[in-house]
């Protein structure tokens, strides 16, 4: 991620955890949505298929995340590709992924940003 603009070399969120060792919060976010539905032209983050992200200070991570239905032909590639991305982010020591179906995703969880990206305004 290239450092924002006026910012000095390595202070960009993602360089480095935060004080206590957690992993940076908006970096990790960064990578869950660098993940994208193979069947929809839109990140997992803006579909709204996470439902949670826990950060730990041993630098761990775990989410849940859901599919937008039990049958999603990706059911098995987009938890691994999450995994990786999240294990790719500076801190972060582990990545633990978890299917969850409850509540049932719905289109009422997308971004503002996705419903413009599949013209569902």
């Amino acid at each position: 991620m290239p450092p924002a603009r006026g910012a000095e070399p390595g202070t960009e969120p993602g360089t480095k955890p935060t004080g206590d060792g957690t992993p940076d919060e908006d970096a990790v976010i960064a990578a869950i949505a660098s993940v994208y539905d193979p069947e929809i032209p839109v990140n997992i983050y803006e579909l709204g298929l996470i439902y949670a992200i826990d950060l730990h200070r041993d630098g761990k991570v775990r989410i849940e995340m859901t599919l937008t239905a039990p049958n999603c032909p990706s059911a098995q590639e987009l938890p691994a590709q999450v995994q990786e991305a999240v294990r790719a982010v500076a801190g972060v020591t582990g990545a633990e992924v978890e299917i969850v179906w409850d509540p049932p995703w719905d289109m009422s969880r997308m971004s503002d940003d996705a419903r413009l990206a599949l013209n569902m305004f």
